[in-house]
């Protein structure tokens, strides 16, 4: 029996959760929220219940030394000796790296490497990593890729039409993200299908704030929704998701907006909270939907429409699917959401589904498709933490 913690790092939070393994109970999780605001937030579970500290924590470094010192204090471990191996989210992994691995000093140096292609999130995987190894000095350590599952991806693929020295000079790709999600639910679809994952053919949808949308051929992705950054793709809830060029310089020089001022309002100021005008939260915009308001029926018809336009080329492209399945925050909990897409795609597709049972359907497994769907539809919530905790027991023979 081992403890291993399994971290999952943003820019401004970082979740966890202890597992003994190989049972794969969870002992506890928790958060760390607001990290580098003037007030942050600091939560972790103790006997299912929540115990919740209001303070400042200026950096990722001061969310892990709360942290550690909570799982003792907590009495969840005696001595942080117990802990014998630590697995680590990695969101850019760049094309070194095709599968998880355990940290080296040349693992470090890459991810170090590949910030400018994550900026917001490889430094803070790296300052918690570090102060991890500074806490746990003789524990191993593994990173788990978010781009490593999207490796087996082809050139027409994750190749863009713009000058070829751009990729192999400036490692300017299609990288994805969500690996993690994707190949753990592709994994589960395929158990509660009975059937072998390289016999199937797949659609997974992570459809959160962040949202991507993946073609799995026999258990490897061969085409995704995100590019070199989160910010391609389908429309999420901040993010405006593919869109003509032009439109950027267009309205940079319409409003006279630097590159960093146009970055931050693709990323933070459009999605559905640009078009709705509303919240970039999904309950909000239902409900909003449910008064009767424009815009917010608006945003919900187009972002089922573009979630239709690329699942149905994943279709075609991969001949024929037996499985799409739904995850994430919006994936798994707003059948609202669900039903839109579903019912622009199922006449192309030759879907049947019980709608009915679609709409009791939040955050558990389930499927929701009748046995005529030519298309079995699933939801099934994700579990990036238990494929980091797995990873780590198998790279670090624990």
């Amino acid at each position: 029996m081992s403890k291993v913690i399994a971290v999952n790092s943003g820019s401004s939070s970082l979740k966890f959760q202890l597992f003994d393994m190989p049972s794969e109970k969870v002992l506890t999780s928790g958060q760390a929220e607001r990290i580098g605001q003037a007030m942050g937030q600091f939560t972790i579970k103790v006997n299912g219940e929540k115990h919740v500290q209001q303070l400042p924590i200026p950096d990722h470094k001061k969310a892990v030394d709360l942290l550690l010192k909570a799982l003792v204090d907590e009495g969840i471990v005696k001595s942080l000796d117990e802990i014998k191996g630590a697995g680590h989210r990695i969101v850019q992994g760049g094309s070194y790296f095709d599968q998880s691995v355990v940290v080296t000093k040349d693992v470090e140096d890459k991810v170090e490497e590949l910030a400018p292609l994550a900026p917001l999130h490889n430094p803070a995987h790296l300052v918690c990593y570090r102060a991890f190894k500074e806490a746990l000095p003789h524990v191993g350590h593994v990173f788990v890729f978010d781009t490593a599952f999207h490796q087996t991806m082809g050139p027409e693929s994750y190749l863009f039409p713009v000058p070829y020295e751009w990729y192999t000079d400036h490692k300017v790709r299609r990288y994805g993200a969500h690996g993690t999600s994707h190949y753990y639910v592709n994994r589960r679809a395929a158990e509660l299908m009975g059937r072998p994952v390289e016999d199937l053919n797949m659609i997974t949808c992570h459809l959160g704030n962040g949202a991507s949308i993946t073609a799995i051929r026999g258990g490897k992705c061969i085409n995704t929704s995100m590019g070199l950054t989160p910010l391609g793709g389908i429309m999420m809830g901040t993010r405006s998701g593919d869109i003509d060029p032009t439109v950027v310089f267009y309205m940079e020089k319409v409003l006279n907006l630097s590159p960093d001022d146009m970055d931050t309002i693709l990323n933070k100021k459009s999605g559905m909270l640009g078009v709705s005008g509303i919240s970039s939260d999904a309950r909000d915009i239902q409900a909003a939907v449910n008064e009767g308001n424009e815009r917010a029926i608006l945003t919900v018809n187009l972002y089922a429409n573009r979630a239709v336009n690329v699942i149905g080329g994943y279709y075609m492209e991969l001949g024929h699917t037996d499985a799409i399945v739904f995850t994430a925050g919006l994936g798994e909990n707003d059948d609202m959401t669900r039903e839109r897409i579903l019912k622009g795609l199922e006449e192309g597709m030759g879907l049947s589904i019980d709608y009915e049972l679609n709409h009791t359907i939040h955050g558990k497994e389930a499927l929701i498709s009748k046995p005529d769907s030519k298309v079995q539809v699933w939801v099934i919530p994700t579990n990036e933490e238990l494929m980091i905790a797995r990873d780590t027991v198998r790279l670090l023979g624990l």
